[in-house]
């Protein structure tokens, strides 16, 4: 079970793209696509010829390079995400002064 899902928001920690912010738009094993996060351009071939086309792709990132963004909550970084078990497993932010639980 992953501590990011598919549709939350993330902040990269690592990496040439460190700082910024995205959405996860698929979740593999360890790895994650993140809208707008690590693009890189590839030329192809152009259809009709004459015209200079390159086409732009998002590149999975491994999962330990990214971090749950608080932004919603008033928050300026990321913040850690730990499960926390009761009758049902429920998914539960931990910031410095509280835990507060966001899924259930």
């Amino acid at each position: 079970m992953n501590k990011i899902r598919k549709g939350d928001e993330v902040v990269v920690i690592a990496g040439r793209d460190k700082g910024r912010r995205g959405n996860v738009l698929t979740v593999l094993d360890d790895h994650l696509v993140v809208e707008g996060i690590n693009v890189v351009k590839k030329h192809v071939k152009p259809n009709p010829p004459g015209v200079k086309c390159r086409a732009a792709s998002w590149i999975k990132l491994r999962l330990s390079h990214l971090q749950r963004d608080v932004v919603e909550r008033g928050g300026k970084e990321g913040d850690r995400v730990a499960f926390v078990l009761w009758a049902m497993v429920a998914k539960c932010v931990s910031s410095n002064a509280n835990k507060e639980v966001v899924d259930a």
